[in-house]
């Protein structure tokens, strides 16, 4: 038995997985089997320019299977496309007609990370972000 927040690993070392979310079962099953819950495929932007993650969202909304996800830190968008190909190609020319430059753009089979997101609408929790140095000065300087 494992227990992890660490999707990656799950898909790795795991032969049968149970997704728990806010202490319930929510999904189980191998890591194929969850996969196929949310379809065939995901089409993967990253953005050149961080300001039109929004419109690039937009433009994969009408055109993939549900809705996108996104990452404002690495400037991607992703959304399930059952269409494959097909649906990549369409997403490669809507992105083009809106004028946005890509730095990547892809179509992947869905990681544990998309899962969790369908099921939930939240991507998992990983360790706790830790403070920046002038915000743990400017705390040493309240307690002082």
């Amino acid at each position: 038995m494992l227990t992890t927040q660490y999707l990656e690993e799950a898909d790795r070392l795991a032969h049968w997985i149970v997704v728990i979310d806010t202490g319930r079962v929510i999904a189980q099953g191998t890591a194929g089997q969850l996969k196929d819950q949310i379809g065939g495929a995901v089409i993967d932007v990253q953005v050149t320019d961080p300001a039109r993650l929004g419109v690039a969202a937009a433009v994969l909304a009408g055109l993939g299977d549900g809705q996108p996800q996104t990452d404002a830190v690495q400037r991607r968008a992703t959304v399930p496309a059952k269409g494959g190909a097909k649906t990549l190609l369409a997403a490669a020319c809507g992105l083009d007609n809106a004028d946005i430059e890509l730095d990547d753009l892809g179509l992947r089979r869905p990681s544990l990370d998309d899962v969790f997101m369908a099921l939930t609408g939240q991507r998992p929790e990983g360790p706790a972000p830790q403070p920046s140095r002038t915000a743990q000065r400017r705390g040493a300087r309240r307690q002082g």
